[in-house]
């Protein structure tokens, strides 16, 4: 079978995985109080209920799998009959110790949020299931009014702080006006912008912060107004885990930085953060929500990305992420059939890696040359030679094959493989074989050895073939964030990843609207994404909106798209729990976004009596 015939097939295998990984492609009415549409294939919705809640959550999944004759532990669970001991209920994990990570809390920071594993203190309103479906969180239920704009959210009254104050609607207020408040300058403002009401306005200081559209009703009844029309909202409110309002007031928004100050209504508790070293949780006793975890000890050590495949290997963690991974490392695994099975590959976030342009001033203001450097990426050997078919497939537009109103087989030829179009370009655009064009730096994001490969192979075809001089500098997560997020943008050139917050085109396509993450507007495009989004018709046609702005998007090259990852974690198999067991299209796999209160991972997952037979190495 040739080279090509091979990779085609390769394609179709994978992507088959994918399209199937978002499941139905008609949103779900649980009931008429409780209905999100958070696209043709999106989430489904949460019904009302304690019923529908406790089935939801991880309780559930304590009472089916809890051994009859087993102690309960702290936290309220009982061990599975297949478990191992309480205190071999302890996870084991790695965080990048070279990234800029000073918090814990999701609307504190996001880009500098980190330890690999946090947002496990409170609960967002909403989480997933492994088919990506929306299910019950803080809110038992919720409900849109008959405008399409004011969505109510009832929340768990058995939500308490440690503290022993219960968790109010006030908290998810206080927390919300935080993320919009200009002087906190919070780093993810972006994404609410232009779906809250208000919510603009508020992060430019042009309007109170109570004017907000997210209000308390009473205590267990949370308001959120939309600017206009938004099925996807609650899909959104995955990322809603509150600040206690009384420790934000009274200590800002850092305070659980320090386990001391620390305070939380989640499945853990923070119990040690040895900053640069690690930290480590402990399941929280009073936690009264519907995800309790069996783990019952989290602990988090800080290590380079690079030492990750080797501390798995002599046992000393549990989990390593697909991307810390490094071409030899995957070698290894590819050839060890033990490693083979503890490899667990899914679509993880669907996330793109891809070039950016300062497209406002030279040298990238000129669409031609844009599209020149489009043409000179050979996707195909970048797959076969740096990134391997387990990690990832060739990309040629924004979404990746199975996520909502993708379509990478239709807008293939706008930015495909062509030597020739793209000196023809580089010509056109006055630059013949790059006489007269300035050297270039391709930034990156503190990326791994496997992309910082592939920057380095594009860079020498660029260089090749239209004699352009570009230099690639893996930059610290922080000064390539700051560099990014400024106005005007400090990026002339570079490269990042984008991955799905919520599972709807318009959380994706929204990265590249006017004023947000990328230094080019386009007014045409701006308006068929948002009225795409607001659409509440015929799902197919509001797919095909989605379908055109992207076609735009890519003609009009203010990214290169280079290729859609396809992530193959590595984890032991002592790891146990029904959201670890295949989803309902096959694939065995911690689904996306890991082990957090996003999810139901933690209400399943725990370490089974198979660790026994491993020298595991549980630091005190």
């Amino acid at each position: 079978m040739s080279r090509k015939r091979t990779w085609f097939v390769v394609i179709l295998l994978i992507s088959s995985i994918l399209l199937q990984a978002c499941g139905d492609s008609t949103p779900t009415t649980a009931s008429t109080s409780a209905t999100t549409a958070a696209s043709g294939a999106a989430a489904t919705t949460a019904a009302g209920g304690a019923a529908a809640t406790t089935a939801a959550g991880g309780a559930a999944t304590t009472a089916a799998a809890a051994a009859s004759s087993g102690a309960t532990l702290p936290n309220g669970v009982t061990l599975p009959a297949d478990a191992a001991p309480a205190d071999q209920q302890v996870y084991l994990y790695h965080y990048d110790s070279t990234s800029d990570f000073t918090t814990i809390d999701f609307f504190e920071s996001v880009y500098k949020r980190g330890g690999a594993i946090s947002d496990i203190l409170s609960d967002s309103l909403v989480r997933l299931d492994k088919n990506f479906k929306v299910q019950p969180g803080a809110a038992t239920k919720w409900s849109v009014d008959s405008t399409g704009l004011v969505w109510t959210f009832q929340l768990d009254p058995k939500l308490v702080w440690t503290d022993g104050t219960p968790v109010t609607a006030d908290d998810y207020v206080a927390t919300f006006r935080y993320g919009a408040d200009p002087k906190h300058a919070w780093d993810f403002t972006w994404f609410f912008g232009g779906v809250i009401k208000n919510w603009d306005e508020a992060v430019a200081g042009k309007v109170a912060l109570d004017q907000l559209g997210v209000t308390a009703v009473d205590a267990n009844t949370l308001s959120v107004t939309t600017v206009s029309p938004a099925p996807y909202l609650p899909a959104m409110m995955l990322y809603s885990n509150p600040f206690q309002k009384k420790s934000l007031e009274a200590k800002g928004g850092l305070y659980n930085s320090n386990p001391a100050t620390s305070v939380s209504s989640g499945p853990f508790v923070l119990k040690e953060w040895t900053k640069g070293t690690r930290l480590v949780y402990e399941a929280n006793p009073k936690y009264g929500g519907t995800n309790k975890p069996f783990i019952q000890k989290i602990i988090v050590i800080g290590a380079a990305p690079s030492t990750d495949f080797a501390s798995y290997q002599a046992n000393e963690i549990d989990f390593v992420v697909g991307s810390n991974l490094s071409p030899a490392d995957n070698q290894i695994i590819l050839s060890d059939p033990k490693l083979q099975k503890e490899s667990h590959p899914q679509p993880n976030d669907f996330r793109t890696d891809y070039f950016f342009f300062d497209t406002k001033n030279p040298p990238f203001n000129n669409i031609k040359v844009r599209q020149a450097i489009s043409h000179v990426v050979d996707r195909d050997a970048l797959i076969q030679q740096i990134i391997k078919p387990t990690q990832g497939i060739p990309a040629y537009s924004f979404l990746m094959p199975g996520f909502p109103a993708s379509n990478s087989a239709g807008l293939k030829s706008i930015q495909n493989y062509d030597l020739a179009v793209a000196k023809r370009l580089m010509a056109e655009a006055g630059f013949p074989d790059g006489k007269g064009f300035p050297k270039v730096t391709l930034w990156l994001r503190n990326e791994a050895p496997v992309r910082q490969a592939v920057a380095q192979a594009i860079a020498a075809s660029i260089k090749q073939n239209l004699g352009i001089e570009v230099e690639v500098s893996n930059k610290e997560n922080k000064t390539f964030t700051d560099a990014m997020n400024a106005k005007p943008t400090q990026i002339t050139f570079g490269m990042v990843s984008y991955g799905m917050d919520f599972l709807d085109p318009y959380n994706m396509l929204s990265v590249w609207l006017g004023g947000g993450r990328h230094n080019w507007n386009n007014d045409t495009f701006d308006g068929m994404v948002k009225k795409a989004a607001s659409f509440t018709g015929d799902p197919a046609q509001r797919v095909q909106m989605f379908q055109e702005a992207e076609k735009l998007l890519v003609t009009e090259v203010p990214g290169v798209f280079i290729y859609h990852r396809y992530q193959s974690d590595l984890y032991k198999p002592y790891l146990k729990g029904t959201e670890l067991e295949a989803d309902a299209n096959g694939v065995a796999a911690i689904h996306w976004p890991g082990y957090s209160t996003y999810n139901n991972v933690i209400g399943s997952m725990y370490i089974s009596k198979d660790v026994a037979s491993f020298n595991r190495k549980i630091p005190k």
